[in-house]
């Protein structure tokens, strides 16, 4: 039985060598005990206190298996352990008694096991403790506390590292909050599975509440970054930390300015750099601008040389001749120029005092005889002339000949200019001073026009005396293709499409007007005096096949717009048109950088604007709203809006539109999923090529955003009802190849799934299409309808029909009147202190962005008029106008009540 308070015992000497001790404990006395045997002392060692050669120290339990501890003294006679105040009994301990050799001292060892469950029973404590107790002769004494506790780890980390994404030098940190565990674990660092050494490696460092700092990112440091706690029971890892280290691309320097595109007079010039300095790297972004700079330049040209005047003849000399000369100076050859053809000195024969005379002979009557037949011979030349005249004269139409033609100031226009660059043969020269009203047609004779101009309500001329020539008010001709076939025959239009339903065209003069292609989103704006006044100009529009335009695209660019002509290229204008077409960017301008293309003489595209980067200077401004672009120019020609996506967010609007058969009679049904670009040309053409194909519409169009991410389009359809149709279709879907629809050259790109109905009695079809980019975003449209019943013809609601005359000149072709046009401009073309002038304007119409475009023209306030008359031409309220002009503070806003008589 352990004692619960050791007392004091008496040792009794006697001659035996072994005495026996005995314990007074609380009333109770234990005797004959081995524990409680001791040997006899050395006299010399009586007074020694024990003291402790090893203490208990410290254990953990892991896991089920107990852990011992372990006490030792000198001199001691007995030992024991108490654990938590309480004594542990003394079967549970293992003593070991020895004898120091070189003190000849007892010595005692004592140990005992502690199990999981004895410190498990312990509740209310912080920790379960025991210590060991030693007696001598003199006395006892105490080790130090040995705390068990049970060792564990969590699994769950407090706070595990997040991936990052970090530029070159930068200092990244690194969290890490280990699991609970007792011991307290350690912590190390691992990248890509090996272990981090901060002591190898500076450009680590591991905080003391385990934090790891990446002073200085290096491209090195990219990698899978992993937080390890371990402790004497187990081990754990974070997820890993994704470290990105990424470079920005940098511009390297410009490289010189190439030499001038033209050989003689204005061309460009260009000079590049690239986004190495440095190159981006690992997502990083790329370079921000242009990477190429193109400048206007002007090369010398080629003067060729001219000859002077003869001089004068010199005397007769003493050979009998004489001479005169000349020289090529007028103007002297430069630049490369030609040098003058032929002689610079002639000699005549002739006679003087100097020269011996000659007697007249044969040479005399050669002379005469060669006089005589010149004669003769001009005779009868002006003979035929004068009948050739008489006969033409005889053979003309009275009415043709009438003179009063002449008086009116127009010539015909069935002529073909010699040289492109001549623009004043592509102008008519009118006498403006009979009448200020607007015109539109051509000249021709009456009985030309019988059968091919339908006449028009209202003309704005009245005929031509005598009747015999009319002018026709801006309608097209029963044959549209005349037009187009009279352009095509001349220099500049060779390749103008022959297609007369994309083809527009009008006569206009100094009041302007304007083109529309129906059902297209295009048309030209023709502000007034953009065309200079004494001048009229013939203006068509057309939309190019893409299939028929080859536009280069490199890289990442697509075609965002329909390629439009406008011309002729060569007439002079002294103000912007405006330009309308439809694209299909995305509404994110940080997406892309778009670029304005133009087609040169040559036929080679030249990007003339990059949006964004405009200069006043530049012959061309574009405006890029939600879906339109308007694209201000001072020279007419073929234009494209080609993007280059800047990263993987860029997408382009598809539009979706499906079809089917309009009739079935046999078991196999077609639908038709069209993928086009988001313009308005592109959906025209295919309801037209529909209509002819006999086919219906069967849904309406969808909308769907085609990133650029290099994955295809892929198309299916699901949940058809199995009892009544299957598809035909081998492949669980259909896939269309990702530049076939980024590169927007291919119009009618589709798909067709073959579906079969079991029986001809079924016209009800109902199912899912689904249409997705491969590892991106998809979209379902669900598909209810009959197929025996036309319910939704082609032209239906979707193709909006637009009735607009194809072409309007002079007022009728703007909202705001000519007259109120002058005195807005005149108002606020002139600054105010106070800003009420032009800009306000802009900042009411929300057109401020383009501030700086408004001011390099001579008249700001007319190019935000002809913006807005661009804007809303089907939509606009003249009212609106006014009112903005009240709100400017304006006593001209009172204009606006003009009447129309005035106007």
């Amino acid at each position: 039985m352990i004692p619960l308070s050791p007392g004091p015992f008496v040792r009794y000497r006697a001659t035996s060598t072994v005495l026996m001790l005995c314990w007074i404990c609380a009333g109770f006395t234990c005797t004959g005990s081995e524990h409680a045997a001791t040997a006899t002392l050395p006299a010399t060692f009586t007074d020694l206190l024990p003291h402790f050669l090893v203490e208990p120290e410290d254990e953990y339990i892991v896991k089920n298996k107990p852990v011992t501890l372990t006490c030792r003294s000198t001199p001691a006679t007995q030992i024991y352990f108490k654990c938590n105040g309480e004594w542990v009994h003394q079967d549970d301990h293992q003593i070991e008694r020895t004898v120091d050799p070189a003190t000849a001292l007892p010595i005692m060892q004592v140990t005992i096991d502690i199990t999981r469950q004895q410190v498990e029973k312990v509740f209310g404590l912080d920790d379960y403790w025991c210590q060991c107790v030693a007696w001598s002769t003199t006395g006892t004494q105490k080790s130090q506390k040995a705390y068990i506790r049970i060792a564990y780890l969590r699994k769950n980390f407090e706070e595990e590292p997040q991936g990052k994404e970090v530029t070159l030098d930068q200092e990244v940190l690194l969290r890490c909050h280990p699991p609970e565990g007792v011991p307290l674990p350690e912590v190390e660092w691992q990248r890509n599975e090996d272990v981090l050494d901060p002591a190898s490696d500076p450009n680590f460092f591991v905080t003391a509440d385990h934090n790891l700092i990446i002073k200085q990112a290096r491209l090195a440091d990219t990698g899978n970054y992993t937080c390890v706690a371990k402790n004497i029971v187990a081990r754990r890892k974070s997820t890993s930390a994704t470290v990105l280290v990424y470079v920005n691309g940098g511009w390297s320097t410009w490289t010189t300015w190439s030499s001038c595109s033209a050989v003689c007079g204005r061309g460009w010039q260009k000079r590049s750099r690239s986004c190495t300095n440095p190159t981006p790297l690992n997502g990083g972004t790329s370079c921000e601008g242009q990477n190429v700079q193109k400048s206007a330049c002007a090369a010398a040209c080629p003067v060729d040389g001219g000859w002077s005047e003869w001089s004068k003849w010199s005397s007769c000399g003493a050979d009998c001749s004489m001479w005169r000369s000349r020289e090529c100076t007028q103007p002297s050859p430069g630049t490369g120029g030609r040098v003058c053809q032929g002689l610079d000195l002639q000699s005549l024969n002739c006679t003087s005092e100097e020269c011996p005379q000659t007697a007249s002979g044969a040479e005399d009557v050669a002379l005469y005889v060669g006089m005589v037949a010149v004669a003769l011979c001009l005779t009868l030349l002006l003979i035929v002339v004068v009948l050739v005249y008489r006969r033409r004269k005889e053979g003309l139409d009275a009415d043709v000949a009438d003179s009063s033609v002449l008086t009116t100031g127009f010539q015909p226009m069935g002529f073909k200019p010699s040289k492109p660059e001549n623009s004043h043969l592509l102008t008519i020269q009118p006498d403006l001073t009979t009448t200020s009203t607007s015109y539109q047609g051509t000249l021709r004779s009456r009985h030309d026009t019988v059968g091919k101009f339908s006449m028009t309500n209202g003309p704005l001329l009245d005929p031509l005396p005598n009747g015999s020539h009319t002018l026709h008010n801006g309608k097209l001709s029963a044959d549209p293709g005349e037009f187009v076939s009279r352009l095509t025959a001349q220099g500049y239009f060779k390749t103008l499409p022959r297609d007369a339903d994309n083809t527009s065209y009008g006569t206009f003069n100094f009041l302007g007007g304007r083109l529309t292609l129906p059902n297209t989103g295009i048309s030209l704006l023709i502000p007034p005096e953009a065309i200079p006044r004494g001048k009229i100009y013939e203006i068509y529009l057309t939309v190019q096949r893409k299939e028929d335009i080859r536009l280069p695209l490199a890289g990442c660019q697509t075609l965002l717009s329909p390629v439009v002509s406008c011309g002729p290229p060569g007439v002079v204008l002294t103000r912007p048109v405006i330009l309308s077409m439809d694209h299909c960017s995305d509404a994110c301008p940080e997406n892309w950088a778009v670029r304005l293309k133009k087609q040169n003489y040559e036929g080679t595209w030249e990007d003339v604007l990059l949006m964004g980067e405009e200069l006043p200077s530049d012959p061309y401004y574009c405006q890029l709203e939600a879906e339109t672009c308007r694209v201000f120019s001072e020279q007419l020609g073929r234009f494209a809006m080609v993007g280059e996506s800047l990263h993987m967010g860029a997408a382009k609007r598809l539009r979706l539109v499906l079809f089917s058969d309009a009739y079935c009679a046999t078991l196999e049904y077609n639908v038709r999923v069209y993928c086009m670009d988001d313009t308005q040309d592109v959906f025209k053409d295919v309801m037209q090529m529909e209509r002819q194909l006999g086919g219906r519409l069967i849904d309406e169009p969808h909308l769907l955003l085609f990133k650029d991410s290099y994955h295809n389009l892929r198309l299916s359809i699901h949940d058809m009802p199995q009892a009544h149709w299957r598809s035909k279709l081998q492949s669980t879907y259909q896939e269309i190849p990702f530049y076939h629809i980024w590169n927007g050259s291919q119009r009618y790109l589709h798909c067709t799934f073959t579906l079969e109905r079991l029986s001809l009695a079924t016209c009800q079809l109902s199912c899912q299409l689904c249409v997705w980019q491969v590892e991106g975003d998809g979209q379902s449209f669900g598909l209810d309808f009959n197929i025996a019943k036309d319910t939704r013809a082609v032209d239906s609601e979707f193709l909006l029909m637009d009735g607009s005359t194809t072409a309007l000149a002079g007022p009728s072709a703007f909202q705001i009147p000519y007259l109120i046009r002058q005195k807005i401009c005149s108002s606020l073309d002139t600054p105010c202190p106070n800003g009420a002038d032009w800009r306000m304007l802009a900042q009411r119409l929300k057109l401020e962005r383009h501030m700086s475009f408004f001011a390099s023209n001579v008249s700001p306030t007319s190019v935000i008029l002809d913006l807005w008359e661009a804007q809303h031409f089907h939509s606009g309220n003249i009212n609106q106008l006014a009112t903005v002009m009240a709100d400017i503070g304006k006593q001209e806003a009172m204009i606006f009540l003009v009447s129309d008589g005035e106007c």
